[in-house]
């Protein structure tokens, strides 16, 4: 008789891909708020994704090597984020920080960025213009 060998790869993956997105998403919004230069957030994030991705291709063992895949696409769109998340800013759908200089400049110079963070408020179960999210906003 002989024992079941387990298959992990799978498991590794989606918690790779949880952990990535998640982890992602956050850092992403504090650390473009936070920087007066997203330049070299982005070349990190372009350079560890693509370290990752070496790293995938060169190791045999098959759950490490789809973590460290899905890690380092993550990584890769992460890069691309830091500058999608300047242009959110630009146009309202994500909170300027009015301490960063770069921020402020923003704020400065298109009408549309605000200081507001829509996405914190509770929901009141139907649409609402941005007027009424911005007073349900600051009511919390």
């Amino acid at each position: 008789m002989s024992m079941m060998e387990l298959n992990v790869t799978g498991l590794a993956a989606a918690l790779a891909a949880f952990l990535g997105i998640w982890w992602g998403h956050v850092a992403v919004r504090i650390i473009e708020a936070r920087l007066t230069d997203i330049r070299p957030a982005m070349i990190i994030a372009v350079l560890l994704g693509l370290g990752m991705w070496t790293g995938a291709l060169l190791t045999s063992w098959m759950p490490l090597s789809a973590a460290l895949g899905i890690f380092g696409v993550t990584l890769l769109w992460d890069g691309y984020e830091f500058y999608r998340q300047e242009k959110r800013i630009k146009i309202g759908h994500a909170p300027a920080n009015p301490h960063n200089p770069r921020h402020a400049r923003i704020l400065a110079a298109y009408p549309s960025a605000t200081t507001v963070d829509l996405l914190n408020r509770d929901p009141v179960g139907r649409p609402v213009d941005a007027e009424e999210a911005a007073r349900l906003v600051a009511e919390h």
